[in-house]
């Protein structure tokens, strides 16, 4: 019996039978309401027949378009669990007072708050951002492609395989209980031994090489793939965004990775880094994990600001007011995120100076950020304004974000800091930034961009509806929550014994249940735009009569983007196309060889994904055999050379006189 318990481990490591939660009825109903919903949708493409289709047109593109929409539909999905999470929460709050102890018990609720932290963040927010970027920059910048087309397929795959281990840790052993920062001492292997910890650092590890290499791509084909006539002074807002951000992922993800590699040295090989041990520091992580924490903030609002820049100028029928002041704005921004991170731990001693610089530096950072305020203010100003869908998401931005930005300037002065720290104010401060920014500033860009994309519109009822209920259910859930915070109530509970509080929580659960409706209605929105997808179709190409060069190609672009690579003159460079009547080319099309698809980054990241789940459970051989397949198939693909494909001539011919075709209905 030794024997082969000693055999059973080598094989299998930690993972045994016990590690699927069967006597937690809420997971093992949702593990079964998963694989019924799962299953029906593997039957569904199996009767469609789509799966060659999928895999070819889809998983193995290198499309720069199709990866942008891959991210999109990942971030949406991992929305609707990272979702579900937060109105399991608010249900348990409203409900856990006096003698009722709710129906989470404790060591779930924990790990709820925390996966809810890591999906919105890493799995939400960053597809998101990252996708809108994929899709538009190089349509923006006069591009075919990225720089390195096949590294964006791989970067791709390796955040999905992130958020695969992560939905993982729902139904085989369990995930982290330590918050979505996962600070030590309680992120070690004293107070978290079991698996939870393991699986959050192996799937961000593995989804934050995918966002490394993401960044090094985009920021390769930004600044060597613009378009003749491009300087930097005439690219578009989004791209400068864009760019901005790519910097600081360079910049700040490999602080990520050093910091999990040294908290996994802990945790695996005993080492002390974290600990009071050995000359061992826990504040030392707190430093890294927010000098990486506090750019990723602006690595989220920096791509929306420039979404919104597009779509007032676009809504206004006026150029951008103050191009070179949201320019520099957005450089500053960039440069002063790197100076703030330790006014998320004002109270932990650093001292009068200290606190001092970085108290300064949080507020002179809402100098620009208000610069930009205004200058959307003064591009609406007498302009035209239409108030269609991704107007309205942003004009619900500008009301929101400003009294996050206020909250945000109060939390940055050392002793209000002292007295709101932990408390519930900080949680309504942070979603009153990440969610009337972030969100609404990517489904304002999904909005703007989506017949682009398709060729067709999003159905504006539903996306109104959908606004709305956002809006509404915002105010309603988040509102509460400084009321709370200013009474003194700590963030991280799940029960309380003060009756008096529990309207507040019953409000906030209130306003879930807006936001639930309103991701309902954008669902629809959604199938009801496909099903009337003729109706809704816009011949012209340019249905907003946008401003920048993303809207000269053809709805949706074709696989190379551009026959002719176009030559910049102005800033709103299809603005200045029109009004200079520039005529297409009818003739002198050529063959266009494009790279060819290729499952490699497919297979790399589900290699990667694999070697995660093995380290996770200590099943050494596995992880070492995946390992070294990980490596050996990188190495083997970079000599894969022939990876070509050819668009004859006439093909080109027939996509661009259709465009010319459809900018004649346009005049």
């Amino acid at each position: 019996m030794d024997q082969r318990s000693e055999l059973m481990h080598t094989l299998f490591g930690r993972l045994s039978w016990e590690a699927v939660p069967l006597h937690e009825p809420i997971l093992l109903i949702t593990f079964i309401v998963t694989a019924i919903l799962g299953m029906s949708l593997l039957g569904y493409i199996s009767y469609a027949r789509k799966w060659s289709y999928l895999y070819h047109e889809w998983f193995c593109s290198i499309d720069h378009k199709k990866i942008g929409m891959m991210y999109i539909v990942l971030g949406l999905v991992m929305l609707l669990r990272g979702f579900a999470d937060a109105i399991m929460m608010r249900m348990q709050q409203a409900m856990s007072f006096g003698d009722s102890v709710g129906y989470l018990p404790p060591h779930h609720y924990d790990q709820i708050f925390t996966a809810h932290g890591v999906i919105m963040i890493f799995f939400v927010a960053m597809p998101l951002v990252t996708g809108l970027m994929n899709y538009v920059v190089p349509l923006q910048i006069g591009a075919r492609d990225v720089a390195f087309p096949f590294l964006n397929n791989f970067s791709f795959w390796m955040t999905a395989a992130g958020a695969v281990l992560v939905m993982m840790s729902l139904f085989v052993g369990e995930f982290a209980r330590t918050g979505w920062l996962a600070y030590p001492p309680l992120s070690g292997p004293a107070y978290s031994p079991d698996v939870g910890v393991d699986y959050y650092i192996w799937s961000l590890q593995i989804a934050g090489v995918g966002t490394l290499l993401s960044g090094v791509n985009l920021l390769a084909t930004i600044i060597k793939m613009r378009a003749p006539g491009m300087g930097l002074m005439k690219m578009p807002i989004f791209t400068w965004t864009a760019l901005c951000t790519n910097v600081l992922i360079v910049a700040a993800f490999p602080v990520l990775t050093a910091v999990l590699v040294l908290l996994s040295l802990d945790r695996y090989a005993g080492m002390n880094f974290f600990s009071n041990d050995f000359g061992g520091n826990a504040m030392m992580y707190v430093n890294l994990i927010w000098i990486w924490g506090h750019p990723e903030v602006y690595i989220l609002i920096l791509p929306v600001f420039g979404v919104f820049s597009e779509v007032v100028s676009t809504f206004s029928g006026k150029r951008l007011f103050g191009y070179a002041s949201m320019v520099y704005a957005t450089v500053v921004i960039t440069i002063l995120s790197y100076l703030v991170w330790l006014h998320h731990f004002f109270t932990m001693g650093s001292g009068a100076s200290v606190n001092s610089f970085f108290g300064i530096t949080t507020m002179i950072i809402s100098i620009p950020t208000g610069a930009k305020m205004f200058n959307w203010l003064f591009t609406m100003y007498r302009g035209r304004i239409r108030f269609e869908v991704p107007m309205l998401w942003t004009m619900g931005f500008m009301f929101t974000f400003v009294i996050g930005g206020m909250t945000g300037v109060l939390l940055a002065v050392p002793p209000a800091d002292f007295v709101l720290h932990n408390s519930l104010f900080l949680v309504a401060h942070f979603h009153n930034v990440i969610i009337g920014g972030v969100v609404f500033g990517v489904f304002a860009g999904i909005n703007f961009w989506f017949p682009k994309a398709t060729g067709f519109k999003l159905d504006p009822f539903w996306g109104k509806v959908s606004f709305w209920f956002w809006l509404s259910g915002f105010w309603f859930a988040f509102m509460p929550l400084y009321v709370l915070g200013l009474m003194g109530v700590t963030r991280r509970l799940s029960h309380f014994e003060d009756p008096s509080l529990q309207i507040w929580f019953q409000i906030a659960a209130f306003g879930a249940l807006l936001i639930l409706f309103g991701i309902i209605a954008m669902l629809v929105q959604i199938v009801v735009s496909i099903r009337n997808r003729e109706a809704l179709r816009d011949h012209t190409g340019d249905p907003w009569n946008g401003r920048t060069l993303e809207w000269s190609t053809s709805s949706p672009p074709p696989a190379y983007n551009f026959a002719f690579t176009p030559n910049v003159h102005e800033q709103d460079a299809w603005w200045d196309m029109k009004a200079r009547g520039s005529q297409r080319p009818t003739a002198g099309f050529i063959p266009i060889h494009m790279p060819k698809n290729t499952a490699a980054g497919l297979v790399l990241a589900g290699i990667a994904m694999i070697c995660g789940f093995a380290l996770i459970w200590h099943i050494w051989w596995l992880a070492g055999v995946s390992f070294a397949c990980l490596i050996g198939g990188a190495i083997y693909h970079s000599f894969n050379y022939d990876r070509d494909f050819h668009i004859p001539a006439d093909e080109v011919r027939v996509v661009e006189n259709q465009r010319s075709r459809q900018l004649a209905l346009q005049a």
